[in-house]
């Protein structure tokens, strides 16, 4: 599993001309779920995104996490994070799960999220979604569960 962590001042999703995500300052969580993957993948993700340590103390040094500040989280799926671009011009995207199974991952991804109290916010899994942020930094951070397997 892929996630990119994007520290923000504020963020939204917007599907047909509807808002159906917005939160403040917290992180913006971009999610893209792989053949294999399974809970124990969103269980690693989801701990490490919510107590990575990226936002600064009052001596600016980033020692403390969304977690640590109660701030706000959106999720948002975005298989494409699974493009493999080393062949040709256009991306393979044979290495994303197939929508059922991705689309229960992110449900679990975001109920996960949920139940660390912060307000989480998500998505439309599978929808044509504009995704609208201030990056507050920027701050961006790239995640692989795979990475951490032994």
């Amino acid at each position: 599993m892929k996630v990119v962590l994007q520290r923000v001042n504020s963020a939204s999703v917007v599907v047909d001309n509807e808002t159906v995500g917005s939160i403040g300052r917290g992180i913006l969580l971009l999610v893209g779920a792989a053949h294999g993957d399974r809970e124990r993948d969103v269980d690693l993700m989801v701990d490490k995104s919510l107590n990575v340590r990226i936002f600064e103390d009052d001596d600016e040094k980033m020692n403390l996490s969304c977690k640590d500040l109660k701030y706000e989280i959106l999720v948002v799926s975005q298989f494409t994070l699974q493009a493999d671009c080393r062949k040709g011009r256009r991306p393979s995207f044979v290495g994303a799960m197939e929508p059922v199974e991705a689309e229960r991952l992110y449900d679990y991804f975001v109920a996960s999220c949920r139940k660390s109290g912060l307000k989480t916010e998500r998505g439309v899994f599978g929808a044509r979604m504009n995704v609208k942020l201030e990056n507050w930094g920027p701050v961006t951070i790239l995640m692989d569960s795979r990475e951490w397997q032994n």
